[in-house]
This record gives structure tokens, sequence and C-alpha cells, in this order.
């Protein structure tokens, strides 16, 4: 007799303790909510069509929770989401959580804390083979909660994309924040009422005219694009501060 494989939590460890056939958990784990749920119905019977209340149960919690809230960070100490992978590896910053799927009505969203006002580095991993969504391969919807625990006042905040670590993006490597087809209705503010996109010879997006003051949360939101998408590439953010 077949039985219908299913899943489980290690709550000490934080894994899986148990992966369906034909499934890594680490493919389980970067499933988007929509998928996890197509996983849990695709489960609900057995090869005889006989039902497994428990053992079903026990497959939607799981799936269910995990929609709801980060599942933390993976073995490597990256986040998953999406398409893609979140890593503050390079300091300065801390990561608190990754959800969403990239999509414009779930964006990827880091919620993260700066503990100075010195320029960050956010490095963005290209994690399975980008999926369509809409919208040309390698392009997403982010959104970025930052705590300010810097001590100090934010007048403005910058955000530069870099294909090569410590190299300005330009032109022809495809990455930017949507210069084919920039559209104002992406890009958003909770504290900073004016933005600015400048795509040459760098690609930044500078908000303004706001501020924010310690321990506050600003969000940002805006749409990345990478026609000639790379496995690797950068999110440089730098909270700007009055001058004495």
């Amino acid at each position: 007799m077949i039985r219908p494989s299913f899943c489980v939590i290690d709550a000490k460890r934080g894994r899986w303790a148990n992966v369906p056939p034909g499934m890594s958990a680490i493919e389980l784990r970067h499933l988007t909510p929509a998928e996890r749920l197509k996983f849990a119905a695709r489960l609900r019977y057995s090869p005889e069509g006989t039902r497994s209340m428990t053992r079903h149960l026990r497959i939607l919690a799981v799936l269910l929770t995990l929609s709801l809230i980060s599942a933390g960070p993976a073995d490597d100490g990256r986040w998953y989401a999406g398409d893609y992978s979140f890593s503050d590896e390079l300091g300065g910053f801390r990561i608190l959580s990754v959800t969403g799927s990239g999509t414009k009505t779930d964006p990827i969203e880091i919620n993260e804390e700066l503990d100075s006002a010195s320029p960050v580095t956010l490095v963005i991993r290209a994690a399975r083979p980008i999926q369509y969504h809409g919208f040309p391969e390698g392009a997403f919807h982010l959104r970025v909660v930052a705590l300010n625990k810097s001590g100090l006042a934010w007048i403005e905040f910058e955000f530069e994309l870099q294909e090569i670590l410590g190299k300005p993006s330009e032109f022809y490597d495809g990455l930017s924040f949507d210069q084919t087809n920039p559209n104002p209705n992406f890009i958003s503010s909770s504290r900073f009422a004016r933005f600015e996109n400048r795509f040459e010879s760098f690609d930044r997006l500078r908000f303004t005219s706001g501020h924010a003051d310690p321990l506050d949360r600003p969000a940002f939101g805006f749409f990345i694009t990478d026609v000639t998408p790379v496995p690797e590439f950068y999110l440089v953010q730098d909270p700007r501060v009055p001058f004495s």
C-alpha cells in the first residue's frame, strides 16, 4: 500500500523533518503561498483515494503557517522569497524577515534594521529558474522596511543597483529600477514625499522631502528589472542625515 508523504517541522531546529518524495527541503521551503496551497491540495488524497485527515491537517497547518510568516534564514544564512535569496552577509545591517513572491500585489518585503547611517549593501541572488509573473525575466517588486537604529534622523534615503560590487551599474548591463518602461506608480515611500530616479551613469533611486526619526520604520517600494539576468547583484542602501 502506497501512503501519501507528509512533512513536519522540527520546532527545536526550525528545519523540515520529513519531505515529500521528489522534492528537497529547500525546494519545499521556497514555494510561494499559492504554490504551497496547490501542493497541499495535490496531497489531499492517497493514490487509492482514501482520505487521511490527520496527515492532511498537518500539511495544511505547516504550509499555511509558512505562507503567513517568514521561515527565517536557510542553513546557508540567506533569506529566500520568490525566485531570489537575500543576504546581509556584507555587514552593517541585519535582515529580520523576508516574505512575498515579487508580484505587484505580493511584493517581496524585506524587514531590516540599520544600526548606523552608513551605506550598507544587500546581496541578491537568483535562487532558482526565474518564473514568469507577467513582466520581463529578472524583474520583481520589492518593498524595504528599514528600522532606524542609527540614533539620527534620516532626511533622505538612496538606493543604488550594482551588478559588480563597488561598480556603478551601466546602461548595457540591463539592471535598473525599471529603466526600459519607468512607471512612477511602482515607486512609493511611507515617509518621503518625492523621489528622483537616475539611470545614467548609474542606477540610483533617491527619496527626499521627508524624514525618518530614530526607531521609525520607513517603507520603500520599487520595481527592479534585469533584462539580461545575472545570478548575483547588489542593492546599496544609503540613509542620509543632516549636516552639522
